[in-house]
């Protein structure tokens, strides 16, 4: 699940560590509802999720590897505001890195080695995480190449269901808003 929205989220803003504004934070107690029974709630550490978590009542076990992309200086900064020639360098090369942060493909790494990790454990399990982190998932899930990534959309609330079958992901559901968006 995508946590509720922030200030950066409604300005379409590289995000930084900041909370919920007042109504993500009231839309996001109904994220509840949208859980299967006895699963495991993971959290990135963000502050975003963590409040995304207890605003739903939910207790969460904080895992590192579900934090967002690392924008580095365009954190903070709007798309529109950062150099048009470094932002199309990294949507278009994988690898490149302009923003002193994390590559594209690094990223992905990053999130493509957590779901085969967590393939292999048994039950289920909820992540309260990013929209980049979402995508990398479905994109690694579906076996698509890499510049699928930029063509799925995870938008504040919304539930993306990926199901594990003999260490092979499904995707069941993408986007899906369940929760009332604010």
């Amino acid at each position: 699940m995508r946590h509720a929205p922030t200030r950066a989220t409604r300005a379409t803003a590289f995000p930084v560590d900041e909370p919920l504004d007042e109504p993500g934070r009231a839309a996001a107690a109904a994220l509840a509802a949208a859980l299967p029974q006895r699963c495991e709630v993971l959290s990135s550490p963000a502050l975003r999720c963590r409040q995304t978590a207890q605003a739903a009542g939910l207790r969460a076990r904080l895992d590192a590897v579900l934090a967002e992309c690392d924008f580095g200086r365009w954190a903070g900064c709007r798309l529109a505001d950062v150099d048009g020639d470094g932002a199309r360098a990294w949507m278009l090369d994988p690898d490149a890195a302009p923003h002193g942060g994390e590559s594209l493909s690094g990223f992905a790494s990053r999130i493509a080695a957590w779901l085969d990790a967590q393939a292999q454990i048994e039950g289920a399990a909820a992540a309260i995480t990013h929209g980049g982190v979402i995508k990398a998932a479905v994109v690694h899930a579906l076996g698509a190449p890499l510049q699928a990534f930029w063509q799925i959309d995870a938008a504040p609330l919304s539930v993306t269901e990926l199901h594990a079958h003999d260490g092979r992901w499904t995707v069941t559901r993408v986007n899906d808003m369940v929760a009332a968006s604010a």
